[in-house]
């Protein structure tokens, strides 16, 4: 069996190095954190030629090896250290044929660690349009190494660059640039001092500091001590260090790289023209989020509508199949409940990343970065923060540690307390089943009542983090100045593979991460709200029978009469004694809904649910609504679940969970108790709450404080309840 070897794939930003990531690894891939770090890390299985199978680490995107965030430091760390288990036995560095001047900044660094490093240059589709020509061959001779021409979108030098990674051992090691130029007799000390040990990697290591922060130095623990020039001196030998490889770079480039300069252009700059104009940049930006979330409500209501009905005769099936008892409830009430209050998500959720993919991978959001610069700036925040806001859309985790490429630590800090404001695909499906409860149907200029209050629910998590964000500038008093740097890649169609593969990766982390909670809560709250310790419990069946022979049916039965209602008319004209039988047995079912609603408000969960009732009554909300909102502290999106699992314990009705919940009434009231004013109240709770254990956490790790989540959780509660409250009280 032949070993496995590994391959860090590296490249600066926007080269394409996710699409050659994808094309190598195709569906073998996965996405996690590094060890002890809260930085994304994409990794897979290739096959390649002779047998040999090769692991491929997809490394943060960096211009160059001095680093300035912590993603370029992990990069850095792992190409240093020999002694990890990623550590490459071949890089593998992605450039883009249009910007190949500053790529190669970062091939030369890593091919002077004497890593055996192949250049791939990208978007060789683009090479004939943009005027481009190259000359491998001598490319390759010059920089002494070799050169795989890839174009991911039409899928070509794919089976060379596998062939390149396999033949790995024939590569090439010399150095391209001798940095020792730039100061002999430092270097020359370090050699000395140092003999057994490569002087650019001790360079590398010691000027890590200089940048962003300190590498793990175990095995250069001497050569970190060793930085006897300052810092200031230090950053200058850096710049003395890239000048040299410039021109390097520039004459080798001068004699292979050729640019026909009447090749056809202007396209983007005109686009960006538009796409970034002070007023219909803007204008552009809102119709494509009111775009988005139309058709998030218009494509998924049919899945969604297949999804619902399967789990409610899933639920009946299991009950009718199998026999009666513990076990079968448990499936019926407690496991398909609770997945399936977050499976009937799954449409629209993909959807949203959907589009969030199409917008990066056409170059337009950072355009949209660009533009809310302008917006961020008055409140103590940089362009930079745009990036974590958006990304919060998706989930505040990766949102928060995308914070790390903000070097400013004011502009940084505020960025992660205010994140969590930002609508994220957490809180979609608590959004879309409380408005598809209390928003009415109807339309305004074509966009329907209901995809306008979502969309309004964004803009009010965003405009949150802004308002948020000019309170804490105005707060910390932390000294700080920053300058916002973007680049704008080129713009191009959409590589639907690429696209395909980041919704199918986004959509099974968040169902999965997700599901494992939801299914252990909906485990748990089904044992609470099947089991009691009183005599009401025990005895609720003989309670309620009584009662309704005395007193007549509650509210909510009268609903499910009405709701039962036509087809008994129908019933009535044609055959009284359908009709009678058919009534009967509404009663029944009435009567056996009401021993389960009150087995549940006298079990273990309604006696938690009422204790708490007291606190969440103000905002209408009842005891279930409150048992909800208080498991969905482990996760926003567990509130679904948690109500797929009350409403159906002790259920035997075929009916979907939106139904259910329709049907649920008010005790005081004695009215629907999903309306408008309680319905509004729940969303504006969910907009402003700090309903997530995880975020907390990492908020925690990012600030190295138990200050700043605690705070956090403190302040966006109470501000949450308070506004709810407002609310409810307005509008009942």
């Amino acid at each position: 069996m032949s070993k496995q070897i590994n391959v860090a794939l590296i490249g600066n930003p926007n080269t394409g190095k996710t699409s050659v990531f994808n094309q190598l690894t195709g569906l073998n891939q996965k996405v996690g954190n590094y060890p002890g770090i809260t930085v994304e890390k994409k990794e897979g299985i290739c096959k390649l030629p002779r047998g040999v199978k090769a692991h491929i680490l997809d490394l943060p995107g960096t211009y160059s090896l001095n680093t300035t965030s912590l993603d370029e430091s992990v990069a850095v760390e792992l190409l240093l250290n020999k002694n990890d288990k990623d550590h490459p036995d071949v890089a593998v560095v992605v450039s883009d044929v249009e910007n190949l001047k500053r790529n190669l900044l970062l091939f030369t660094q890593i091919k002077d660690l004497k890593i055996p490093a192949i250049l791939v240059i990208n978007m060789a589709d683009r090479m004939s349009r943009k005027g481009i020509s190259i000359d491998i061959d001598l490319l390759e001779k010059k920089l002494n190494c070799k050169i795989a021409l890839v174009s991911t979108r039409k899928e070509t030098g794919i089976d060379k660059l596998r062939e390149l990674i396999a033949d790995y051992k024939n590569l090439s090691k010399a150095q391209n640039v001798d940095t020792s130029v730039i100061a002999p007799e430092y270097f020359e000390k370090l050699r000395e001092t140092f003999p057994k040990e490569d002087v650019y990697k001790l360079w590398l290591v010691i000027t890590q500091d200089v940048n962003f922060m300190p590498l793990e130095k175990k095995l250069f623990k001497d050569a970190s001590s060793f930085a006897t020039k300052s810092k200031s001196e230090l950053k200058r030998l850096q710049q003395k260090e890239t000048i040299l490889r410039y021109q390097f770079i520039n004459g080798i480039l001068k004699e292979t790289y050729k640019v026909d300069v009447n090749a056809a252009k202007g396209f983007r700059a005109t686009l960006d023209k538009v796409l970034t104009h002070k007023v219909f940049g803007y204008v552009i930006f809102l119709l494509i989020l009111l775009t988005i979330f139309q058709a998030i409500y218009g494509w998924s209501e049919y899945p969604m509508d297949l999804i619902d009905g399967f789990f409610a005769s899933a639920t009946e099936w299991v009950k009718d199949t199998l026999p009666p008892g513990v076990f079968t409830n448990l499936i019926a009430e407690g496991i398909l409940a609770g997945i399936g209050g977050i499976v009937i998500f799954i449409p629209q959720i993909a959807f949203l990343f959907l589009f969030i993919a199409l917008l990066e991978e056409t170059g337009y959001m950072s355009r949209v970065v660009f533009l809310m610069d302008r917006i961020m700036r008055p409140f103590g925040l940089s362009g930079k923060s745009v990036v974590p806001l958006i990304s919060g859309t998706a989930c505040a985790i990766p949102a928060v540690m995308a914070t790390r490429t903000i070097e400013n630590w004011k502009e940084r800090l505020i960025t992660i307390l205010v994140v969590p404001f930002t609508t994220c695909s957490a809180r979609l499906p608590v959004y879309l089943i409380i408005i598809a409860l209390v928003i009415p149907e109807g339309s305004l200029l074509g966009l329907s009542y209901k995809a306008l209050t979502l969309m309004l629910l964004y803009l009010l998590g965003f405009g949150a983090s802004i308002f948020s964000a000019l309170i804490l500038n105005k707060i910390l008093k932390i000294k700080s100045k920053s300058f916002f740097v973007v680049e704008m890649p080129n713009y191009k169609l959409p590589l639907l593979k690429n696209v395909g593969y980041t919704v199918l990766e986004k959509t099974k982390s968040f169902v999965f991460g997700a599901g494992k909670i939801i299914l252990a809560i909906s485990i748990i709250l089904w044992f609470l709200g099947s089991n009691g310790f009183s005599d009401e419990f025990k005895n609720a069946e003989t309670i309620v029978t009584n009662r309704v022979k005395e007193q007549g049916f509650s509210s909510s039965s009268e609903i499910y009469f009405e709701n039962n209602q036509n087809d008994l008319n129908t019933g009535l004209e044609s055959d009284t004694d359908s009709a009678a039988l058919q009534q009967k047995e509404l009663e029944e079912r009435a009567i056996s809904q009401e021993i389960a609603s009150y087995k549940l408000e006298h079990s273990y969960m309604g006696y938690m649910g009422k204790a708490i009732e007291p606190i969440v009554r103000p905002l209408g909300y009842d005891w279930k609504i409150g048992i909800a909102v208080l498991t969905s502290f482990a996760a926003r999106e567990v509130f679904v679940g948690t109500l797929a699992t009350i409403y159906s314990v002790g259920n035997d009705e075929e009916e979907t969970i939106k139904n259910r919940m329709a049907a649920e009434v008010n005790p005081i009231t004695k009215k629907p108790l999903f309306n408008l004013a309680s319905g509004i109240s729940l969303l504006l709770f969910y907009a402003f709450a700090m309903q997530c254990m995880s975020t907390l956490a990492v908020v925690k790790r990012e600030t190295n404080s138990w200050k700043w989540p605690a705070g956090q959780l403190v302040f966006m509660s109470l501000f949450a309840y308070l506004v709810a409250l407002i609310a409810y009280q307005l509008l009942k």
